[in-house]
Formats: C-alpha cells, sequence, structure tokens
C-alpha cells in the first residue's frame, strides 16, 4: 500500500498540479469564479485523468516509442469526447457555463504530464490512481480557489449548485446587503488568491521542514 500512499501524498500536495506544478493555468484561473464551476471542471478533468493513464498503462507495451505522444494524445481526445458529449446530455446547463473549457482538456498540460510521467511506466492499477489523485488535487484547489472568489466577490457559496441538483440553492453567507468586492470575480482576483494559495503551501512546506531538521538535530546538553 506504500505506493498508494505516496500516490495520494503526491496528489493531494507534494505535487499538486495547480499550487506545487503550476500546471493548466488556463483553466485554472478562468473557470474558478465559483466553487461549483471549479469542482465540476476539476472532477471532468479527474475522470479524464484516471481514465487516459489507465488506458495508456494498459497499452504502453505495444506503442512504439517514437509515436507515444500522438497515440497518448488520441487517447485523451477520445475520452475528453465522451465526457463532453455525457455532460452535454446529464448537465447541459453546467455543460454551457462551462463551455470551451471542456473540450480544451484535450490540450491540459496536466493529463499529458501524467502519462508521460508515470503513466507510461507504471502498471495499471497505479497508473488510474495516480490519474485520479492528481485530478482530486486539482479538483481541491478549484474548488477552494473558486470558493474564496465567490464569497468575497458576492458573500454566497456554491451559486449554480441547482445545475448539478435541481432544487438546491446558494448558501448566502455573508449579509444579503453585502455589496460584493468586485475583484476577487474578476481576472485579477483569480491571480491573487492563487498566489496566496501557492504562498501559504510553500509556508506550510518550509515549517515542516523546519520542524524536521529540529527534530532531527540532536539536543546539546
Amino acid at each position: 500500500m506504500g505506493i498508494y500512499q505516496d500516490i495520494t501524498r503526491n496528489g493531494m500536495w507534494k505535487q499538486n498540479p495547480a499550487v506545487a506544478q503550476i500546471l493548466g493555468m488556463c483553466p485554472v484561473l478562468a473557470i474558478s469564479t465559483s466553487a461549483v464551476n471549479g469542482i465540476s471542471l476539476g472532477l471532468a478533468t479527474a475522470l479524464v485523468m484516471a481514465l487516459s493513464n489507465m488506458c495508456s498503462a494498459a497499452l504502453r507495451n505495444f506503442i512504439p516509442y517514437e509515436i507515444r505522444i500522438p497515440v497518448f494524445i488520441l487517447i485523451i481526445a477520445a475520452l475528453v469526447t465522451a465526457v463532453d458529449l455525457a455532460m452535454n446530455a446529464y448537465f447541459h446547463t453546467l455543460y454551457l457555463v462551462l463551455g470551451i473549457f471542456i473540450p480544451l482538456i484535450v490540450t491540459n498540460c496536466i493529463v499529458l504530464a501524467r502519462i508521460e510521467a508515470f503513466a507510461a511506466k507504471n502498471e495499471t492499477a497505479p497508473a488510474t490512481f495516480d490519474g485520479w489523485m492528481m485530478g482530486v488535487g486539482l479538483t481541491a484547489v478549484l474548488g477552494v480557489l473558486g470558493g474564496i472568489r465567490e464569497l468575497l466577490g458576492t458573500g454566497q457559496l456554491f451559486s449554480g449548485i441547482e445545475m448539478v441538483i435541481p432544487g438546491t440553492h446558494a448558501l448566502q453567507v455573508l449579509p444579503e446587503d453585502y455589496p460584493g468586492f468586485l475583484v476577487a470575480i474578476l481576472p485579477p482576483g483569480a491571480f491573487i488568491t492563487l498566489g496566496l494559495l501557492v504562498a501559504g503551501k510553500n509556508w506550510l512546506d518550509a515549517r515542516a521542514a523546519r520542524a524536521a531538521a529540529a527534530a532531527a538535530t540532536p539536543a546539546h546538553a
């Protein structure tokens, strides 16, 4: 189980695509105007990453090295097309909101990077789990980023949840007369908030490293 614990730790924190590797910034910054939008696109990306890693790992020994990149991209494109059609069929309103960012999962460097870095070198089960956890790590950042921006910008959380779960409504967290902080839901707010999340992660990592170094240093009499 050690490899799966490492994969979980890497996906959620150590090699998190959004706040550690800083990959796929276009959807991270553009679609994170609300928690629902961010989480929805993140889960779609996680599904594509898990399935593409699974298919690539299963076929890795049959794909000539020289054409591996085009084959991997074809696999990703086929899976993204299936996800795109499924969302259009079952979550049409959300599909219209996410728009071009669902097909653009094909060009998201996170997906191809994980195939090259992990799936092409490992067995099917850990490769599938790696793709899923990397996607879940991205989803967590998108959810937090979208939630912060939405809360500061409108005073609500989970606006648009009715597109996913009919009959539900957004949570009015701040007073209804809250004027809203417009910058939070504009592009500058995305850059600032993501920068703060990256800085927070780096600070926690540095703090943990100092604590580990202090624990490893023998005490002097």
